[in-house]
């Protein structure tokens, strides 16, 4: 079993190295993310369901290493799929103070658990047999009680809490890297272009949220780089084109998708008016 286990999270690896590397501030490559990871555990469950381990020491080290690994940045996906979709879009300090709430957040949490962030961040082994042994659960040794909901044939009282430190640490490490382009963008230290004359006037008069039906609209139909082009960098490009702010267009995209009736109903409205056009150019000529 030890074996189809390390399979199976070798080829974790190879996929999620290039989506941890990539431009994290796409929700669909987040969401890709967290649909890769999810896969991975429903393989390990399926796996531990059917077989037993060898040894204690292998079990330990799967619920100490090995589920984490995945686990981990499952959660970390998930936390940053939710960061983004209330991420605001007014100003840098605004933008800052959302990171820095995240932050503490995130801190508290640790500080709860300090004792065994303190264990596992060590390295330590003594309690392991506690710790990451299922049907172990030692009330007196547990700061996490979510543990007792779980499956127990597939947890163990803090392999959970081991997922939460590397998630502590993948979002610690992305909230840092944002805050520094925060302060880049806030020092202008990277400028800009200007943009050519051929881009003034060119306002949009719709609405933004019909803007933001036209970007999802082109990337699903593959039109711009056969539909390998990333929303953010197409909103940005509409962006600049129309001087304009979208906003968190994430959000409002799942505001489109949660329309009762005609969804797509700005792309109905174009078709509309250009077979309107169209007609009376005929008429007309």
């Amino acid at each position: 079993m030890e074996k189809n286990l390390l399979a199976t999270l070798s080829n974790y690896k190879t996929e999620i190295e290039p989506i941890i590397t990539s431009d994290l501030s796409d929700i669909a490559i987040v969401s890709n993310g967290i649909a890769k990871s999810r896969m991975c555990i429903h393989s390990f469950r399926t796996t531990l369901r059917s077989s037993k381990f060898r040894s204690r020491k292998a079990e330990v080290h799967f619920f100490k290493y090995t589920k984490p690994y995945v686990y981990g940045r499952l959660k970390f996906f998930v936390k940053l799929h939710k960061y983004l979709l209330l991420k605001p879009q007014g100003s840098i300090a605004k933008q800052r103070a959302h990171i820095d709430e995240a932050v503490l957040k995130l801190e508290a949490y640790n500080f709860k658990n300090i004792d065994f962030v303190g264990y596992y961040r060590r390295d330590e082994k003594n309690l392991d047999k506690y710790y990451f042994v299922r049907g172990k659960d030692e009330i007196g040794l547990a700061s996490d009680s979510s543990h007792f909901y779980t499956d127990p044939e597939f947890s163990t009282s803090h392999d959970n809490l081991a997922a939460q430190i590397i998630a502590y640490d993948l979002l610690i490490e992305h909230y840092n890297e944002e805050l520094d382009r925060l302060r880049k963008k806030e020092l202008n230290l990277s400028i800009e272009p200007d943009s050519p004359a051929i881009l003034n006037n060119l306002s949009w008069t719709a609405s933004k949220t019909d803007l933001v039906e036209i970007i999802y609209a082109l990337q699903a139909s593959g039109a711009i780089r056969n539909g390998q082009a990333e929303i953010n960098k197409m909103a940005l490009v509409c962006e600049k084109l129309f001087d304009l702010e979208l906003g968190n267009f994430y959000r409002t995209y799942f505001e489109i998708k949660e329309r009762k009736n005609d969804r797509t109903r700005f792309l109905t409205k174009l078709k509309t008016d250009l077979e309107q056009k169209m007609k009376n150019d005929d008429e007309r000529y």
